[in-house]
């Protein structure tokens, strides 16, 4: 292997090994490949989980971690208890460099298939019921008739367009956020509390993670699911991990612009 491989190319090549299936490359120096990686996994029901202290870590199975040598930190995958080096890109870690971090891969819902596609293929036709954004992260959402989508960024007016959301930062999936109307009708939570952008009928949102759709006019990708957390429970109301797990929406990209507007059609 080349001296000057890049540690994001050094741990695609151990997620491809832990894995056994092609991983993409990190895009740029701007994105934290571990952060791209983590992304890109849980599109597939999978997630990286830190190891509190990897250096002492033993498992009986493939994991991956850090190395720092003098140059720089490396990717490694390691295996057994006690755990060697199973594979080791740069040759980092015959050099008795030492481990600063470590992740097991797991799967998020132990109950789901870990593919490509695991929410399901079945989506349906429907439509957009409202469209919401809010100026700042925390703010009170706004409902507007109709909103300019704009690639690589988000809707415009909203926080995360402008990088201020809550969680803004370089990746996959911080530009548009949609969730049924039926499960929000169905535990009786006003829309602006779920704080997603488009509110929609008639479409298994599920069904997208991984696929290509339109709204309207515009082209975007579904990246994963939208799943509840503590924040939400915050800016909302205590109780809603349980109902809205799965059932917490879509996290997308817009691929090329155009206006959204209320009763486009979601295809």
């Amino acid at each position: 292997m080349p001296a000057t491989m890049s540690r994001a190319h050094e741990l695609r090549l151990c997620l491809q090994d832990v894995l056994g299936a092609d991983v993409p490359e990190p895009p740029d120096d701007s994105v934290e490949p571990i952060r791209f990686l983590g992304q890109w996994l849980a599109e597939r029901n999978l997630g990286l989980v830190p190891i509190a202290e990897p250096a002492s870590f033993s498992w009986p199975g493939k994991w991956l971690a850090l190395v720092a040598r003098s140059d720089r930190q490396h990717a490694v995958v390691m295996f057994g208890s006690p755990s060697g080096a199973w594979l080791d890109p740069a040759g980092a870690y015959r050099e008795r460099a030492q481990i600063v971090a470590g992740w097991m891969l797991t799967p998020l819902d132990l109950r789901l298939p870990t593919t490509a596609a695991p929410y399901g293929t079945a989506a349906g036709v429907g439509t957009v019921a409202a469209i919401l954004v809010a100026p700042a992260a925390e703010s009170p959402l706004q409902r507007v008739a109709a909103a300019e989508a704009l690639p690589g960024r988000g809707l415009a007016g909203d926080r995360y367009a402008d990088g201020a959301g809550t969680f803004s930062a370089p990746g996959r999936g911080y530009e548009l956020t949609l969730i049924e109307a039926e499960v929000l009708d169905e535990i009786e939570l006003p829309w602006e509390e779920a704080r997603r952008n488009l509110v929609v009928r008639g479409i298994s949102l599920n069904a997208l993670v991984g696929k290509q759709f339109r709204v309207g006019a515009v082209e975007c990708v579904g990246r994963r699911l939208a799943e509840p957390c503590a924040h939400l429970e915050q800016l909302a109301r205590p109780g809603l991990l349980r109902p809205l797990v799965h059932r917490g929406g879509l996290r997308a990209d817009i691929l090329s612009g155009g206006t959204i507007s209320i009763g486009d059609p979601i295809a």
